[in-house]
């Protein structure tokens, strides 16, 4: 009788009777399982197990289901997420699935954490939001700007709660340089320095013999048929971040690595979260792989070099900001709270709870498809600079390089056949 019912509805109607029953707590799991938001994970892997035991202890959550196209991980992930729920007696077990389509398919399913290699983001995110499922997706948010334009046009079109996985944009240090930039605390920026790796390569690595349990040609998708490597996609269970992120086929490289973390922040301070760079220069050495520049409308460039993290050199100051730290030249800078009329963001409540609230309220996220889309196209046109070695002009209103047929053919690729990028 108890399945169906929510419940808020279970305890209306038995206000209404004239004895009142007691239900104990261990039946509802603290939460009626039909007031609680419905998970399922799509990749886990490294940053994937992190998602999972994140959300294991997240109250009005209940993760349901894992996909992976390695059965070890997969299983694996599914006895950690079952054994999390173990003192849960309403929960019904954890599924596992090879192909998220089928994961998709299932009602009971609200939002999907999708933390696949890079190249599969765009396809999944798109297909789950088809499928009714808000969205949170690792960065970097898409392989290609093609892809980053219509992920945004999708969650619009669908309207759903879409939170890209930059979580540097809910730590305060970071969210604390945004606010005193943008208060004009350092006056007027003249420049920005990003200092993140270099740009991804064709991959060449040879073939390796596979053990039995990988579903290497879904590994693969959109991407080029090649012999299997374990570089790529390191069988089972593994503790690392595995290098098919320096390879062009399935990513871009630390540029859009670390880049979407701190080329977002960049982003962030200067607030053009929903604008970009007009122009993109390369480095006058043709074998450099920093000293990138972009320039913006207002004159302010950004330039991809410098110690790791952030830094924001305006008129009166600088501010240099990185996980865990910020510090300010001078020093008084950041000892001056800001005032009531200063640019205030509030503190996050955490990424993905940020998320999971949104969810409730149909809000925006603090790293909401767009800022994840544009930020992640930032990388790709440093990219583009550095494997072609030319001046890019770049309009981020229209998303194009104005005049230049070239350049504008490298925003998407060719997909293999069967795996074209969904339409909505």
């Amino acid at each position: 009788m108890l399945k169906n019912v929510s419940r808020r509805d279970f305890l209306k109607s038995s206000a209404a009777v004239a004895a009142p029953m007691i239900v104990p707590a261990s039946v509802f799991g603290a939460q009626a399982p039909s007031e609680r938001l419905g998970i399922g994970h799509i990749g886990v892997g490294t940053m994937g197990y992190n998602h999972v035991k994140g959300l294991i202890g997240e109250k009005g959550v209940q993760i349901l289901a894992v996909c992976d196209v390695d059965k070890d991980r997969r299983e694996f992930n599914q006895k950690t997420v079952e054994k999390g729920y173990s003192k849960d007696t309403t929960y019904k077990g954890c599924a596992v699935y090879n192909e998220y389509q089928e994961l998709l398919a299932r009602k009971d399913i609200d939002a999907v954490v999708i933390a696949t290699p890079d190249h599969w983001h765009a396809a999944i995110a798109i297909e789950a939001m088809k499928a009714g499922k808000d969205v949170y997706c690792e960065k970097p948010l898409t392989l290609t700007i093609h892809e980053a334009k219509a992920l945004i046009d999708a969650a619009r079109k669908l309207d759903k709660v879409f939170q890209t996985g930059s979580q540097q944009r809910s730590d305060q240090e970071f969210r604390t340089a945004a606010e005193y930039v943008r208060s004009g605390r350092l006056g007027k920026i003249k420049q920005v320095l990003v200092g993140v790796g270099g740009p991804s390569k064709p991959c060449n690595l040879p073939e390796e013999e596979m053990q039995p349990g990988l579903d290497w040609d879904r590994w693969l998708g959109q991407a080029p048929k090649r012999p299997y490597n374990s570089v790529l996609s390191p069988r089972g269970v593994h503790t690392h971040f595995p290098a098919w992120r320096n390879y062009q086929e399935y990513s871009g490289g630390m540029m859009t690595d670390w880049g979407a973390h701190h080329f977002d922040i960049a982003q962030f301070v200067l607030d053009m979260d929903k604008s970009g760079p007009v122009e993109i220069l390369p480095p006058e050495n043709p074998k450099a792989e920093t000293g990138v520049r972009y320039v913006y409308a207002n004159g302010v460039e950004v330039i991809h070099g410098g110690p790791g993290g952030v830094t924001i050199k305006g008129e009166l100051g600088e501010i240099f900001v990185t996980r865990g730290k910020i510090t300010s030249t001078p020093e008084s800078i950041l000892k001056e709270p800001l005032g009531e009329k200063d640019v205030r963001l509030g503190k996050s409540p955490g990424h993905k709870k940020n998320w999971l609230e949104c969810i409730k309220s149909r809000q925006r996220p603090i790293a909401d498809v767009e800022i994840g889309a544009r930020s992640v196209t930032v990388c790709h046109l440093g990219n583009f600079a550095y494997w072609n070695r030319r001046k890019l002009k770049w309009d981020p209103e229209k998303w194009e390089f104005p005049g230049d047929d070239e350049a504008n053919k490298w925003r998407n690729r060719e997909r293999r056949e069967g795996y074209a990028l969904p339409t909505v």
